[in-house]
């Protein structure tokens, strides 16, 4: 069935395009929701400066998503995870834990644009897409590290040595400065 679009409906088309979509999509979904309507003329000119302004705000979002890519070129995350001995983690790390170690670092990254085959269920680094268009995608590094237990980052901080008054010497304003 042909229709024509009132509003933008993702993966399907923006508003003023023509789409052919299936009878029972268009019966039980887009019309009933007002977000398509018949294709003729006076619909068509009806939805012209809608049509215009979507095309402006889609170039808008293109561009920012544009430089979220270019920034995104090169990073890695390093992502820390429970595992046994062997390596396995007790969990898995997927979609949500990525896009929440990019967000950490800045990144303004969603779980939906993560493109992973599968969960990752063992300690590595790997090159993983993110898709932020359907024609723009953008490789990040992926660390999966052992989390510390709580008994090695205590462990940790025993053993750094403290700074004595012989490995500092006075800065500006004298504060004491480490060598």
């Amino acid at each position: 069935m042909k229709l024509l679009l009132c509003k933008n409906v993702g993966h399907l088309g923006i508003v003023g395009d023509v789409v052919n979509v299936s009878d029972g999509y268009a019966r039980n979904y887009l019309l009933p929701h007002g977000l398509a309507t018949e294709p003729s003329v006076a619909n068509t000119r009806r939805l012209a400066k809608a049509r215009k302004q979507a095309e402006i705000e889609l170039a808008k979002h293109r561009a920012v998503l544009d430089e979220l890519g270019r920034r995104l070129v090169g990073v890695e995350v390093t992502i820390p995870a429970r595992t046994n001995e062997s390596g396995v983690l007790y969990g898995s790390v997927g979609k949500k834990e990525i896009a929440a170690a990019l967000q950490a670092e800045g990144y303004g990254v969603q779980a939906e644009q993560v493109v992973l085959a599968h969960p990752i269920r063992q300690l590595d680094n790997l090159e993983i897409d993110i898709r932020l268009a359907a024609d723009l995608r953008t490789p990040v590094k992926v660390w999966v590290v052992r989390e510390k237990s709580p008994e090695e980052a205590e462990a940790e901080k025993t053993e750094k040595p403290e700074a004595t008054k012989a490995d500092t010497e006075v800065g500006d304003h004298g504060r004491p400065r480490a060598k």
